[in-house]
């Protein structure tokens, strides 16, 4: 509870965060919320790549420190902010001079194109600074520091919000610049938040912002990193690829269903991260474990966590869901997307307890080294089973949005059922990054 409870406010924020630009996009134009969405599954997209370092960051550095190997903890540390840094650059370059052409195959134009254009090339050209806040916070996390991640991240969003409510409704004589405006906000404060993250990784863990390394040492650790970070990346990049599939999908039918799935999955985020939060206090804590030869403690933690998460997923689920209309009302006063919304999200009832007990025992198994069985069954569930069923119900047999969230359903609890048959066999003992002879117990 101590490591999980800030990371629970700190997704929390960050749900937040996504829900305030559509907020306050929605009393703006609804088109724009349209705009946003398709654009914020690009960027999206972006912080999955950039996960191919900072992913490993967190369970390279736990299982280090674990076994008190503060040294090659310090060294991991460097070392992917430094190889991230570098990496995010480029793809943020590459999105400024092409976001136009990448929106327009996803079939958007006219007011949709623009106004997602203007969006995603000021956010995503300069998504280093998200790459940045990413990999600032693994360090800080491995080393158990989950408050002062959440303490940065309440900061940024009371900024974002403040910028938003001036560029949006213009109060004091601030210029209207609705999208443009919410995009120069969520920079802003990205930025500021990246800055304090730095603080408190220099000065509460006494991580240096150079360290003078042989080549060996930094591919060394750059080889464990990427152990990780691409298996990861790869299993987010096949999640995000196959979500822009279905959401090129939804555009076929029409803005309306657009918006509806984005109204619905803000809604649907409040569930969710209960099981991004116990899964990545799980990670911490298996990580250090492991790395400690505690191998009892980790297994037995894995499948506590997993049933506290499907549970709080169940019952908050169907809070959501019985006051689905009224929540969704906040957001638009359009009937036909707050009965489609409301029917989607009682289907969130049995959606959301499969994507948890999915997140806890991936997570897990990351954290003990083995991450590409994950990999392989993802990618087989999300494009076998997702799309394939996204499309077949939701097009071809015209279910809509309803017969797209069937194909979620089955694709999260049939992954959820394959991966806790490797987390029972125990295939991931022999998985660990620290030699059993160097580590330490507790």
């Amino acid at each position: 509870m101590a490591i999980t409870w800030p990371i629970f406010i700190e997704v929390l924020l960050h749900m937040l965060m996504g829900n305030a630009d559509t907020l306050m996009l929605s009393q703006y134009n609804d088109d724009a919320v349209a705009a946003v969405g398709v654009a914020n599954q690009l960027l999206f997209f972006l912080i999955v790549l950039f996960g191919f370092i900072s992913s490993g960051t967190t369970i390279v550095m736990s299982q280090y420190l674990g076994a008190n190997q503060l040294q090659k903890a310090k060294e991991v540390a460097f070392v992917s902010l430094f190889a991230n840094f570098i990496f995010s650059l480029v793809i943020s370059l590459f999105i400024y001079f092409f976001s136009r052409p990448i929106l327009q195959g996803m079939n958007l134009e006219g007011y949709l194109l623009e106004e997602a254009h203007v969006y995603l090339a000021l956010i995503g050209g300069l998504s280093f600074i998200q790459a940045l806040i990413m990999t600032e916070s693994a360090i800080l996390k491995s080393y158990g520091m989950t408050k002062e991640t959440m303490v940065v991240t309440i900061g940024m969003n009371v900024l974002n919000v403040i910028g938003n409510y001036l560029f949006i409704f213009g109060p004091f004589g601030v210029p209207v610049l609705g999208v443009e405006g919410v995009a120069i906000s969520t920079v802003v404060s990205r930025f500021i938040g990246l800055i304090c993250l730095g603080y408190f990784m220099v000065m509460r863990t006494s991580q240096p912002i150079f360290l003078k390394l042989p080549f060996i040492t930094i591919k060394q650790q750059l080889n464990k990193l990427l152990s990780i970070g691409i298996p990861t990346a790869g299993e987010q990049i096949s999640y995000s690829a196959s979500q822009l599939v279905i959401t090129y999908f939804i555009t076929l039918l029409g803005t309306e269903m657009m918006t509806t799935r984005i109204y619905t999955q803000n809604m649907m985020m409040f569930i969710v991260l209960f099981g991004v939060a116990i899964g990545q206090g799980t990670q911490i804590l298996i990580g250090h474990y492991i790395g400690a030869n505690m191998i009892d403690d980790a297994y037995k933690r894995c499948l506590k966590s997993t049933k506290w998460a499907i549970a709080l997923a169940v019952v908050f689920g169907l809070i959501i869901a019985t006051f689905s209309k009224p929540l969704l009302s906040i957001f638009t006063t359009n009937h036909d997307i707050i009965a489609m919304g409301s029917i989607l999200l009682w289907l969130t009832v049995i959606l959301e307890p499969g994507r948890s007990f999915n997140l806890v025992i991936i997570n897990a198994l990351r954290a003990t080294g083995d991450a590409k069985f994950p990999v392989v069954i993802g990618v087989l569930s999300m494009w076998g089973v997702s799309v394939t069923l996204a499309y077949l119900l939701g097009i071809v047999l015209d279910f809509g949005l309803i017969g797209i969230w069937i194909g979620f359903i089955v694709d999260e609890w049939l992954r959820g059922l394959l991966v806790l048959a490797r987390w029972k066999n125990k295939k991931w003992i022999r998985m660990s990054f620290v030699p059993k002879q160097v580590a330490t117990s507790s």
